[in-house]
């Protein structure tokens, strides 16, 4: 598992480890790392050049320290320095000694012109903010000279903890971070700048809550249920879906292919598109009536292409007095009341993509996608539920006071392409079926949204549908059982 933690909680780490080494120690921890990264990157150091954007601080001196190393085997390493009276001064003093060279910022396009590596030491996490116009300047310089550019810690632009950019950043092919993930490296926007992250570690004593996690192969594994001997219907679990209408009936289809997909023992189904569902799906239990008198469940799902009418509004209404877990989706989200929502006594999970979010929370959707992290917290405390934020970084957020409701988890698997109609719907009955299994509300949302990103990127990066990605969970939901039990 990928754990990221703040800048408060590493800087307290930092601090109490650098009490107990020597003077320096800590950033030649660092800069080591950094220049063995760049190394590999550059594939022959000997011969290379290498330009340094040297900021003011910490982050400048990790440049400067693994410059030197480079220049010691032979690379032509230049410094630009966007503020030398502040530039870290030992750092400099090495790179100066192993050979490098300083340049001023009015003197940087040549260090820029054909450099075939720039190490991206201008801010350090604690920056807020875009950068400033002059390193500003120098980011759309070294983007545009096509050397790879590899960042200290993080792109200096964005926000270490929230992932936020609020102005010019640097783009990354690639990002040395020490001694724990941030959690801005992890969330869009700020991910999309960061490129292939690379973790060195310098012996920091973090926290067991992080604040940020990305589950992995072995950690979705390990949450799988798997049927036992003894299992049948009931005990790997019963999923209700009340989804899909007279304008909508495929949304019913695909949330019920979710489901049984996603591993549930048996699915009812209850609404208007019960024909296109038993069509598609002959193994469906379905009933024409409300879904309290559906038959035994173990969790809901009601939303996708449930449309407006008295008696969506009813049937939702219903599955919202039920005493087991409910996962709302799509037209749901749009119907639902919000004491109705609060007051539930088991787990309530809500799937939004930006814009659902933005209605809820009533903010604009420009700031729940440049603010996914507050976004997401936000909607687990207003409704005191499981948040699942869909989007380019999927985000669940467990309600308050439930275990690991502390830590966000961050979906690793998400793809572009699971951006088309109906994926929303697949992905709500894969998690249901989840639900209906026992898995917690956090659980369920993040191992639904793990299987349902791995079964797009098995399609390929190619268009893909929602049906292909509801067929390909069954294939999946072995690799990973198979690779990481």
């Amino acid at each position: 598992m990928r754990t990221a933690y703040s800048v408060e909680t590493v800087r307290a780490a930092e601090r109490a480890l650098m009490a107990q080494l020597p003077h320096g120690a800590l950033m030649q921890r660092a800069a080591a790392g950094l220049a063995a990264a760049c190394a590999g990157l550059l594939g022959r150091v000997y011969g290379a050049r290498v330009a340094l954007l040297v900021g003011s601080g910490d982050n400048g001196g990790d440049a400067l320290f693994a410059g030197a190393r480079l220049a010691r085997r032979g690379a032509g390493v230049t410094a630009v320095l966007l503020n030398p009276e502040r530039a870290h001064a030992e750092g400099l003093a090495a790179l100066r000694a192993a050979g490098g060279r300083v340049a001023s910022a009015e003197a940087a396009d040549r260090a820029l012109r054909g450099a075939d590596l720039v190490v991206d030491g201008i801010v350090g996490i604690g920056g807020k903010g875009g950068l400033r116009p002059d390193a500003a300047q120098l980011a759309r310089a070294a983007s545009d000279g096509g050397a790879v550019i590899v960042s200290v810690d993080l792109p200096s632009g964005v926000d270490a903890d929230t992932g936020e950019v609020r102005g010019t950043a640097v783009r990354a092919d690639a990002t040395v971070t020490f001694g724990s993930y941030k959690p801005g490296l992890l969330i869009d926007p700020a991910r999309e700048h960061a490129g292939a992250l690379r973790l060195v570690g310098i012996g920091l004593e973090l926290p067991s809550r992080p604040d940020a996690e990305a589950l992995q192969h072995a950690d979705v594994a390990a949450l799988l249920p798997r049927p036992e001997a003894e299992s049948d219907k009931y005990r790997r679990g019963v999923v209700g879906v009340v989804a899909g209408s007279a304008r909508y009936p495929g949304a019913a289809v695909l949330a019920v292919a979710g489901a049984l997909h996603g591993g549930a023992g048996a699915v009812r189904y209850t609404g208007p598109a019960a024909d296109a569902v038993i069509a598609r799906f002959p193994e469906t239990l379905v009933s024409a009536g409300p879904p309290s008198k559906a038959g035994r469940v173990q969790a809901w799902v009601v939303g996708p292409g449930l449309g407006d009418g008295a008696e969506a509004r009813q049937a939702l209404e219903d599955v919202l007095a039920s005493d087991v877990p409910v996962l709302v989706d799509a037209d749901g989200l749009r119907l639902m009341s919000p004491d109705a929502v609060r007051s539930r006594t088991a787990e309530t999970v809500l799937t939004p993509h930006a814009g659902e979010a933005a209605a809820l929370l009533g903010v604009s959707r420009e700031r729940v996608e440049s603010g996914r992290l507050t976004a997401v917290r936000a909607l687990a405390e207003r409704y005191g539920v499981t948040a699942l934020l869909k989007g380019s970084t999927t985000l669940i957020a467990a309600a308050p006071g439930s275990r690991g409701h502390h830590t966000v988890r961050v979906n690793p698997t998400g793809t572009p392409w699971l951006a088309t109609a109906g994926s929303g719907d697949v992905l709500s009955g894969l998690t249901g079926s989840l639900l209906a299994a026992g898995l917690p509300g956090r659980d369920a949302a993040s191992v639904g949204a793990y299987l349902h990103g791995l079964a797009a990127r098995e399609l390929g990066d190619a268009p893909l549908t929602a049906v292909g990605v509801a067929e390909e969970l069954r294939g999946v939901w072995r690799d990973v059982l198979t690779s990481g039990g």
